[in-house]
């Protein structure tokens, strides 16, 4: 199946940033995503990603979403960051007996307000899901747009690299 065609980036003025909402799913919605092991992998992962800024993810135990912004090319496709998110994971991890769904669902978000619901929409989905009381005590999820030192993880290397102050403020 062919790929739904995408808005051009440019249709959003130059000041304003590229933030997508991307959705990566298992095969088979397999449940082997939300472990200690994987997200020690997902972590090195995404600071090994060097066209793609995370700025906030939640792992699920079958699928993993994801705010990110390409660092300089405006034009960068999602599936630019699905597949080199998805092979520099499967490196890192040993040999495992799942595999990725194909493609990746994605959203352009195209305002702060879109960006807050989205990342409130994220963040609550474990609560959604049953799997904890408050999104705080889910330990699978990384917040590199609104925490200074809480969470579950803060990578020095995307805290360097982000220069991000909410959607159009670089």
């Amino acid at each position: 199946m062919a790929e739904p065609p995408r808005l051009p980036a440019i249709l959003l003025p130059w000041e304003q940033s590229i933030i997508y909402f991307v959705t990566i799913c298992v095969k088979d919605r397999r449940k082997v995503l939300a472990t200690p092991e994987v997200f020690d992998a997902i972590k090195a992962t995404i600071s090994q990603l060097r066209k793609w800024h995370v700025l906030a993810g939640v792992i699920m135990a079958d699928h993993v979403h994801w705010v990110v912004s390409p660092v300089d090319d405006r034009d960068l496709s999602v599936g630019d960051f699905s597949h080199g998110f998805k092979r520099l994971l499967r490196q890192r991890l040993d040999p495992q007996s799942w595999e990725w769904q194909r493609g990746c669902f994605d959203r352009l978000l195209r305002s702060d307000d879109n960006l807050r619901s989205k990342w409130i929409y994220v963040k609550d989905n474990p609560v959604r899901h049953g799997l904890v009381h408050k999104a705080e005590d889910w330990p699978y999820y990384l917040d590199f747009i609104n925490e200074a030192d809480r969470g579950s993880c803060q990578l020095p290397l995307q805290r360097e690299r982000l220069q991000f102050r909410g959607v159009g403020g670089r």
